[in-house]
């Protein structure tokens, strides 16, 4: 079996542990502010979107022990750790803004039929503290969103409440020149469209690693392609592609040699192999059962 490691930065680990703090504590102020706000002035945005920051302090505190369980080391019981914890944080996060995206729509529904006079004052202050305390914890969290699925779900959180207090300040302000006070729960059913839009697209990723679904820019024809070019290599088969997490790409499979070669050759023909994987597929966790004139199954997938 041969690996390609991917080391570990604690530093890089400790600001992003130190950086979903700091967004918990924000949106923790910003949720209590606008719930009571949203009790005084009587908007319904107001407090959606209070209900979804508090949804935030939910996912960023999972996604926090998500990441401190993520450097846990591995033991004899649990062989890979809790790599998947992040995962698992991203799979919950993305579940909770959909579902809360479903309760703001039938509220929205509801206060559309019977609107409410809204005091927009405070809505509009509230709406502000909303966008900058957000904005700041979306530039906290922006660096890692690419490339760690659990912290894109936290990112996602915190940009689409930044993107739900702009709604809000929006209709605080048709609200108090215009008098159009229906504004308010029209702006609560798009902010749960969008919630749910941002959501799913979420769901489907973490659901596809925790799966163990190939990931989606892995073509596994290409890969077999690149491994056959190698010399003595007849058929690469019985393979499996899968995330363990962001940072490990896994690959196992069955490699039958065109020549009864030796364990030395086999060597050198594996470090050729986990050169091309890793360099053209990004692959860097290889596992190889090597064969030759074996009587099995000679498919690419086979179900083990």
């Amino acid at each position: 079996m041969g690996h390609t490691h991917v080391h570990n930065h604690d530093h890089h680990h400790d600001l992003k542990g130190r950086n979903l703090v700091i967004s918990i504590f924000l949106n923790l102020l910003i949720t209590i502010s606008q719930a009571v706000g949203g009790l005084l002035s009587g908007s319904l945005s107001l407090l959606s979107d209070a209900l979804h920051n508090l949804t935030d302090v939910i996912s960023l505190i999972v996604s926090y022990i998500a990441t401190k369980l993520s450097r846990q080391k591995a033991s004899i019981d649990r062989t890979f750790g809790y790599k998947r914890a992040e995962i698992l944080a991203a799979f919950v996060n993305a579940s909770t803004l959909i579902v809360i995206a479903i309760l703001l729509i039938i509220e929205a529904y509801k206060r559309f039929q019977d609107p409410k006079v809204i005091e927009s004052n405070l809505v509009i202050w509230l709406a502000l503290l909303g966008i900058l305390a957000n904005g700041f914890s979306v530039l906290l969290l922006r660096r890692d969103a690419d490339a760690n699925l659990n912290m894109r779900s936290a990112y996602l959180h915190l940009l689409t409440d930044m993107m739900a207090s702009v709604a809000v300040l929006i209709g605080g302000l048709l609200m108090k020149y215009f008098q159009l006070f229906w504004v308010d729960s029209v702006l609560t059913f798009l902010i749960g469209l969008y919630l749910i839009w941002v959501g799913f697209d979420l769901l489907k990723s973490s659901t596809q690693m925790i799966m163990l679904f190939t990931p989606s820019h892995i073509n596994i024809k290409n890969v077999i392609r690149s491994v056959h070019q190698i010399p003595k290599v007849n058929r690469l088969h019985h393979i499996h592609i899968w995330n363990l997490n962001d940072d490990e790409l896994h690959l196992e499979a069955h490699l039958d040699f065109k020549e009864d070669i030796t364990l030395t050759e086999f060597n050198k023909i594996l470090q050729e192999v986990e050169t091309v994987l890793h360099d053209e597929f990004g692959i860097n966790h290889v596992n190889i059962q090597p064969e030759f004139n074996k009587e099995d199954p000679k498919n690419i997938i086979v179900q083990d």
